[in-house]
């Protein structure tokens, strides 16, 4: 992303399509935290692009002193995201007052970006996109990432639990970690083990949800 250059009528052409897995509306930079958590959810999913100064429903009508809001930006993208952010910006001026600015986010590819509360926390958060939804990332879906991003073939024994989960998922479109553990009789320590394996062996998908995962076949 970023080889391109941004004016007026292609960002209007862009927000028509309105917010989704790929894009993201801010006004202001009034919550930059908030924001944030959009903009690792992209880095660990797809990537995506975020627009400052656009309304809710996709009105390009540009925010006051814009410079100042993407300064706000720069400096918590700098001090809450690790490991270092891949992103390319460009400001658009609407008139002499108000401005666009355009985050375009690159996917990650060497490890899960993580979102820390302050720049002293300790403690991160991992965010994955989910339609125009960005969500804390599960364990499971935690080690997927990390695991995809080494790039390693996945093997795996077809055994009694694999079995037992695809005889599961012949009856149900879906299923969670809680309910494969307990149909399957298992440990969710196991079970989790075991959904992780198969998705990165391109078995089985993960849909992030709020809460539990579901997890289908591909």
């Amino acid at each position: 992303m970023g080889t391109e250059r941004w004016d007026i009528k292609r960002l209007e052409e862009l927000t028509k399509k309105g917010e989704g897995l790929l894009l993201e509306f801010k006004k202001k930079a009034n919550f930059p935290e908030k924001i944030a958590k959009e903009i690792v959810a992209f880095a660990n999913t797809y990537g995506g692009i975020l627009l400052l100064g656009v309304d809710d429903d996709g009105t390009v009508s540009g925010t006051r002193d814009i410079e100042g809001e993407v300064f706000v930006m720069e400096q918590t993208i700098e001090k809450l995201i690790w490991p270092k952010l891949s992103y390319t910006l460009q400001i658009i001026k609407l008139n002499e007052k108000k401005g666009v600015a355009v985050f375009e986010i690159e996917k990650s590819q060497k490890s899960p970006l993580q979102l820390r509360d302050n720049s002293e926390a300790k403690g991160a958060k991992v965010y994955v996109r989910a339609g125009e939804r960005s969500l804390q990332a599960s364990k499971e879906m935690r080690e997927i990432l990390k695991r995809r991003m080494k790039a390693k073939d996945t093997q795996f024994t077809f055994g009694e639990k694999e079995r037992k989960l695809m005889e599961l998922l012949e009856n149900n479109r879906s299923i969670t970690l809680t309910e494969f553990a307990k149909s399957a009789n298992l440990s969710k320590f196991i079970a989790s083990r075991t959904l992780v394996k198969l998705v990165l062996a391109n078995v089985l998908e993960i849909q992030p949800e709020e809460g539990q995962d579901f997890y289908s076949r591909k």
